[in-house]
C-alpha cells in the first residue's frame, strides 16, 4: 500500500494509481478529462469553516492540522478513503492548494498510514 500526495494541475502519471481528489471546491480552470480523476471525494476535505479559516490565517499550520483531525474524527468520509486505500495498491490524495507542504492531503496521508 502507497499514499502519495500530488497537485492535482500536474499531469496524471501511470504511477499515480487510483487518484482522490480531496478538495471541497473544483479546481479553477481545470476540465474534468484534464484532472483525470477515480473519484472526488469532497465530502473528506475540510468544511468551507475551516477552509476559509486556513486561508486567512496560514501560518497556524499546527491548529489547522488539529481542527482539520478533529472534524475527520468518527467521519464516514475517512472510513470510505481507508477502504479505497486497502483495496488499490498505490493511492493519490490530490490537492489544489499551492503550498506543496501544507495542505490536508498531507493531513489525509498522515491519518491513514497511522490506521
Amino acid at each position: 500500500m502507497t499514499i502519495q500526495t500530488k497537485r492535482i494541475y500536474e499531469p496524471a502519471a501511470t504511477t499515480d494509481g487510483y487518484r482522490v481528489l480531496v478538495d471541497r471546491l473544483w479546481p479553477r480552470g481545470l476540465t474534468k478529462e484534464a484532472a483525470a480523476i477515480d473519484r472526488w471525494m469532497k465530502e473528506v476535505a475540510p468544511s468551507d469553516e475551516l477552509r476559509k479559516w486556513y486561508h486567512a490565517n496560514m501560518d497556524e499550520w499546527d491548529e489547522f492540522r488539529a481542527r482539520y483531525q478533529a472534524e475527520l474524527k468518527d467521519s464516514e468520509a475517512l472510513k470510505v478513503l481507508r477502504s479505497l486505500v486497502t483495496e488499490n495498491e498505490v493511492v493519490t490524495l490530490l490537492f489544489s492548494a499551492k503550498t506543496e507542504d501544507r495542505n490536508q492531503a498531507l493531513v489525509l496521508k498522515e491519518l491513514l498510514e497511522k490506521a
